[in-house]
């Protein structure tokens, strides 16, 4: 390692073409290898990854409580990181439930699931809610980071009128809420996402995302030059992590572009259906989009971030898995065997994807650790069994290097599930009194 009498900025970036790239932690930037380690253990993160229309419960959840459980079929693709993640049994959302509102148990889900507030159930402008954890976390970590959080989705938001009864189409298109008024938009175009990371401004507009296309045909071409020259003065540990960096942009950039092109299938779907450089693979799309986040994480440009795997009463289908029907109506299977199986086939898709988050996030370096170890993951549904739209009992993982793994907890019935996220915020040095409906804090989370 080179000892620095100056170290290098941290917010030094790489310039070229009117384009900006943020780089990851490196050893020049810091005096000494126990400061890099010590900087990389302050810089927490927090993730959410929401699954809509719930899960079914008798395969989720674990039969046995305490360490050393037998995983569920819907939990097995979690298998290789099972000392990094817990499974919650018990907890509940019962600022979810109707409390006098009658139907809309959908449309109450994801505007409650990570405040704890019964939301006003409304159709016009007067929407309410309230700040949601992820943005009382954001508020604090965005004093070191340029982007406060990242909101993303893979279901196009419905942008008028009720999506479920008598609630606006506001309270399932996001889960995040900055006050009790102001939901905060998913983005789910992976262009505009990098852009967002990568790009050379706040600009998102088509006009301008084509002529930057037109200008560089890649941003890591723009600031090559700047690259070279900053390389020369790096150690081999720095040189072989900008290069690994640069690679995954690369990768990722390239995929975009390729389904911005289209291909055979493009034309056979409307227009509506399949914004540019939306993959048609379901999991391409959701690898997609998690790969961003992880370089969004690796920059430091954000250390918060939602992911809507989909929007509650998302009528998507799975035909890659073999299930043709809608999501939505499966989940309403009345105990019918074949759509139990099918429903439990989305459902082990989905938790893939957990998989796969926690994959990219362990084989990132940060510091002398991996992105994981500094961050603090919440998986899971704000409806446990859909069929009766059950707002109890919920299915709920919590993963990272931060968290006591390898075990499945069964606290009291109805604990809110508002006492989780108190102690998950205690955990990324952001301890709150109180969050909507909580009673206290969880205890047993960490070691």
């Amino acid at each position: 390692m080179i000892i620095r009498s100056k170290p290098m900025a941290r917010r030094t970036v790489l310039r070229g073409m009117g384009a900006t790239l943020a780089l990851p932690l490196l050893e020049a930037m810091m005096t000494s290898a126990s400061a890099a380690e010590a900087a990389a253990k302050t810089r927490m993160r927090l993730q959410v990854i929401y699954m809509p229309n719930g899960m079914m419960m008798p395969n989720f959840t674990p039969a046995q409580k305490g360490e050393g459980y037998a995983l569920s079929p819907i939990l097995k693709p979690l298998e290789p990181y099972r000392e990094k993640f817990t499974v919650i049994s018990g907890l509940a959302h019962k600022q979810a439930e109707a409390l006098g509102d009658g139907g809309g148990d959908h449309g109450r889900s994801c505007g409650s699931y990570l405040t704890g507030v019964h939301v006003k159930k409304t159709e016009g402008a007067d929407i309410t809610s309230g700040p949601s954890m992820d943005q009382i976390v954001a508020r604090q970590f965005s004093e070191q980071t340029q982007i406060p959080s990242l909101e993303l989705g893979l279901d196009p938001p419905s942008l008028v009128g009720s999506c479920d009864t008598g609630y606006s189409c506001a309270y399932t298109n996001t889960l995040s809420w900055r006050t009790a008024s102001t939901p905060l938009p998913v983005t789910i175009n992976p262009r505009e996402v990098f852009e967002r990371i990568f790009g050379d401004g706040d600009s998102l507009d088509a006009r301008s995302r084509l002529m930057r296309l037109k200008r560089q045909a890649s941003i890591l071409d723009s600031v090559a030059e700047d690259a070279r020259a900053l390389s020369g003065s790096m150690g081999a540990d720095d040189k072989k992590k900008i290069e690994e960096y640069m690679q995954s942009i690369r990768d990722i950039e390239r995929r975009i572009q390729k389904m911005e092109q289209g291909g055979p299938s493009a034309a056979a779907l409307p227009a509506y259906a399949r914004p540019s450089g939306i993959p048609d693979s379901f999991e391409d799309y959701a690898r997609m989009m998690i790969d961003l986040q992880v370089l969004a994480y690796q920059a430091d440009m954000t250390r918060v971030g939602t992911f809507m795997v989909g929007r509650e009463v998302s009528g998507r289908s799975y035909p890659e898995i073999g299930v043709a029907d809608a999501h939505h109506p499966l989940s309403h299977h009345g105990n019918d065997p074949e759509k139990i199986a099918k429903l439990t086939k989305i459902n082990i898709l989905h938790m893939e994807q957990v998989a796969y988050y926690l994959k990219r996030m362990s084989e990132t370096k940060d510091g002398e650790g991996t992105l994981l170890d500094h961050s603090m993951l919440l998986a899971g549904a704000s409806l446990a069994d859909s069929n009766s739209h059950q707002h109890t009992n919920l299915p709920v993982i919590v993963a990272g290097g931060l968290v006591k793994g390898n075990q499945h907890m069964v606290v009291s019935e109805d604990t809110p599930m508002t006492n989780l996220m108190l102690a998950m915020m205690d955990r990324l040095g952001v301890p709150q009194d109180r969050l909507g409906d909580s009673t206290g804090r969880l205890a047993g989370l960490t070691a």
